[in-house]
């Protein structure tokens, strides 16, 4: 496994990846799958600002994590958010655990103070990811999305850096 930052030719993997979760699981809360011209404009937008990494196995994106915007207010500008998601056919093989401990450094680099995780209730595997790299449950939001008809919590977990 290799991690690097994200290039424009790792759109296509990263979308599909996207696609699988919007479909298949509560891991996001987009209900429409998304174009890979949309995909261009999230690159852009956040690419050399935000930090955005992928894990490669054989020649192929298993799996990508990035920081976002938290808030659009400018005291919340050390703080960002992340997203991390894995291939279904990599997941068990430590992409996860690779792309955490490769962007909380990155997040350090780009000196961000405090980095938030959304989880839908019922994600232990991501839960215990978080909490092997010292994130913090602060508490859960009850029923603030629905997909699949369902409506779903969402836990919060926040990670402090070292100053």
């Amino acid at each position: 496994m290799w991690i690097r930052n994200a290039e424009h030719k790792d759109l296509s993997y990263i979308n599909n990846i996207e696609n699988d979760a919007i479909r298949n699981s509560t891991a996001i809360f987009d209900l429409e799958e998304k174009s890979l011209e949309d995909k261009e404009k999230w690159f852009s937008n956040l690419h050399g600002i935000y930090p955005i990494l992928v894990a490669e196995w054989e020649e192929e994106v298993a799996g990508y994590a990035y920081l976002s915007p938290y808030n659009d207010k400018l005291a919340y500008q050390t703080t960002a958010e992340l997203s991390l998601y894995v291939n279904r056919d990599y997941r068990g093989y430590g992409i996860g655990h690779g792309l955490m401990k490769a962007l909380l450094e990155k997040a350090k680099d780009y000196q961000f103070h405090s980095i938030i995780s959304l989880i839908t209730e019922g994600n232990e595997t991501s839960e215990r990811l978080h909490e092997k790299f010292q994130f913090t449950h602060i508490g859960t939001l009850k029923e603030v999305g629905n997909k699949f008809d369902e409506w779903q919590n969402v836990k919060l977990y926040q990670w402090i850096g070292i100053d």
